[in-house]
């Protein structure tokens, strides 16, 4: 988001070329200007993560609440990493979107505003997020959408203060305990750092977990001869491998992101070459207001 942040903040720029996955771009798309235009080079490199909420499954899931108990008590809450129509959804209906580093703040905010939260679409970050506020298990559900009414019977839905949509990341699914235990093994000097996306039993088997922002400054900040190792997707552990040859950064597992990996520089050029002609990304101007809510509502938290 930060990214997307700074490309709208360009104001002397006509043209973003954003070289990302989808939902990247939207996000850069809702907070551009008016005379700018946001271009992505590959539209075809998405996000499975976004892709586990359509918004149409979405609304489904709300109205099916609403017959459960009064909506007006549930707050969205919807990760970044999510298609700018979902964002609309939730921005329309009071809420907020969030980051992996401010997760915690954007479900405090929440649950003081209201009694329950309704967090899409990463079930990881929103387990993990509850855990570290001390939410008991037992107040936090997950919503499977392709079973009625989540698969929760009306007594947990009542009971739950948090609900988590049930989409993950597959480049942090990847990761397991068993992998932690093997890191210790091999470098018990190792610091191990993970991203909240990754399970439970993980993030609580790691020395620390944070924000891909979170884990660059970690990496920058430990002295040199350190041993970290890193559990997020292999790139950015290579990258960090590459920039502090002081330091030893280990991979917790191999775990890529092909669709990071989707936009090249045959695909930029193209863009070049056409430059506003193609591959636009085009939002309605309600999807672009209604998001943009959303976000707004995230900076100021």
């Amino acid at each position: 988001f930060d990214l997307s942040r700074r490309a709208a903040n360009l104001e002397k720029a006509e043209f973003i070329v954003f070289c990302g996955v989808r939902f990247m771009a939207e996000s850069a798309a809702v907070l551009a200007k008016p005379h700018q235009k946001v271009i992505h080079p590959d539209p075809d490199a998405g996000c499975p993560l976004a892709d586990f909420a359509p918004v149409g499954m979405v609304k489904n899931a709300w109205k099916e609440l609403e017959t459960v108990l009064n909506i007006q008590k549930v707050m969205p809450v919807v990760y970044v990493n999510s298609s700018a129509a979902l964002k609309a959804f939730v921005g329309d209906h009071g809420g907020t979107t969030c980051t992996s580093s401010n997760a915690r703040k954007a479900f405090e905010w929440a649950l003081r505003q209201r009694e329950k939260v309704f967090f899409f679409p990463d079930r990881n970050l929103g387990k993990n997020t509850a855990n570290f506020l001390r939410i008991p298990d037992e107040q936090v559900a997950d919503w499977d959408p392709y079973i009625p009414f989540g698969g929760l019977a009306k007594e947990e839905i009542l009971k739950a203060r948090v609900l988590l949509w049930k989409g993950y990341c597959h480049v942090h699914t990847w990761f397991r305990k068993y992998h932690v235990e093997q890191a210790r093994e091999n470098y018990p000097e190792a610091a191990i750092i993970v991203h909240p996306e990754c399970d439970p039993a993980v993030v609580r088997a790691a020395d620390g977990n944070g924000s891909t922002k979170f884990i660059v400054a970690y990496v920058r900040q430990a002295p040199a001869g350190s041993t970290i190792v890193i559990g997020t997707e292999i790139n950015l552990v290579n990258r960090l491998a590459d920039q502090n040859p002081d330091k030893k950064i280990v991979p917790l597992s191999k775990s890529p992101c092909p669709n990071m990996g989707k936009v090249s520089p045959n695909d930029v050029l193209f863009v070049l070459e056409n430059l506003g002609e193609v591959n636009v990304v085009c939002l309605p101007k309600p999807v672009i207001t209604s998001a943009g809510k959303a976000l707004q509502r995230m900076l100021d938290l």
